[in-house]
């Protein structure tokens, strides 16, 4: 995983966490740090939208294969003499 892969995936747990919170509670975290309908609360809820599009691209995309070590995957296969 990559930076900007790390970077999208705590923007979209944030934005989870905020939704999360304005259905439970009626309580918007965002807009109580940044204020409603700032400039700040808009790039927030933007980065947070381009965040979840990137983590539908890697839901999709092919694992590159030659990335892992496949020696250390169970099952391990057995020895033969």
């Amino acid at each position: 995983m990559n930076i900007l892969e790390k970077i999208a995936l705590v923007f979209t747990i944030i934005g989870g966490i905020n939704w999360g919170l304005v259905g439970i509670f009626d309580w918007n975290l965002v807009e109580a740090i940044f204020g409603t309908g700032s400039v700040v609360t808009r790039i927030v809820y933007i980065v947070v939208a381009v965040s979840a599009l990137i983590n539908i691209l890697l839901l999709f995309m092919r694992l590159d294969e030659s990335q892992y070590d496949y020696s250390t995957d169970y099952p391990r296969k057995r020895a033969t003499n």
